[in-house]
C-alpha cells in the first residue's frame, strides 16, 4: 500500500499549474460535498433506527462516509482527522441545505459546476486527471486539498 506521501507525490504532477491549483482547491471541496450530498439523498428507510440519535446520521451518506474514513485513517492518522472535521462540515451542511433546498438537485447542480471546473483545470494544465489511472485518486484529491488548506502535522 502506497504512503500518503507517494499518493500526494504521484497526484502532484498532474497538479503543478497554479491556476489548476487554484481551481482544484474550490472545485474538489465543491464535488465532495455535493456527493455527500447525492448520497443524503438516497431514500433512507432502513436506517432510520440510526435516527434516534440524530437525524445526521439517518442517512447512507453517513454510513459511506464512515468507510472512507478508514481509508484515510490507514494512510495517516492525522489525515484521518483532518477529513473526519471536513466530512463532519459536509454533513452538516448538507443537513441544513435540505432543510432550505431539494437537496438532490442542488448536489447535482454542484456536481456538475465542480467537474466542469475540474476539466477546465486539466485543460490549462495539459495534464489528464489523475483519477483517469487509479480511481483511489477520487479519495486522494479531497485529502491533497485538504492536507493544503489544513497544515497541521
Amino acid at each position: 500500500m502506497k504512503t500518503l506521501n507517494q499518493w500526494f507525490e504521484e497526484y502532484g504532477v498532474s497538479h503543478k499549474n497554479i491556476t489548476n491549483k487554484k481551481i482544484h482547491y474550490i472545485c474538489v471541496p465543491l464535488i465532495f460535498f455535493s456527493v455527500v450530498g447525492l448520497f443524503m439523498s438516497i431514500p433512507n428507510q432502513s436506517l432510520l433506527a440510526l435516527a434516534a440519535i440524530h437525524p445526521l446520521f439517518a442517512n447512507w451518506a453517513f454510513i459511506v462516509i464512515l468507510f472512507v474514513l478508514f481509508f484515510y485513517y490507514r494512510l495517516s492518522f492525522t489525515m484521518g482527522l483532518k477529513m473526519t472535521l471536513f466530512t463532519t462540515f459536509c454533513l452538516i451542511g448538507n443537513y441544513l441545505i435540505d432543510q432550505k433546498v431539494p437537496l438532490l438537485w442542488f448536489s447535482v447542480a454542484v456536481f456538475a459546476i465542480g467537474w466542469i471546473g475540474q476539466f477546465y483545470g486539466h485543460k490549462i494544465e495539459g495534464q489528464k486527471p489523475s483519477f483517469i489511472k487509479d480511481l483511489q485518486f477520487l479519495l486522494i484529491g479531497p485529502a491533497w486539498v485538504i492536507d493544503s488548506v489544513l497544515k497541521i502535522s
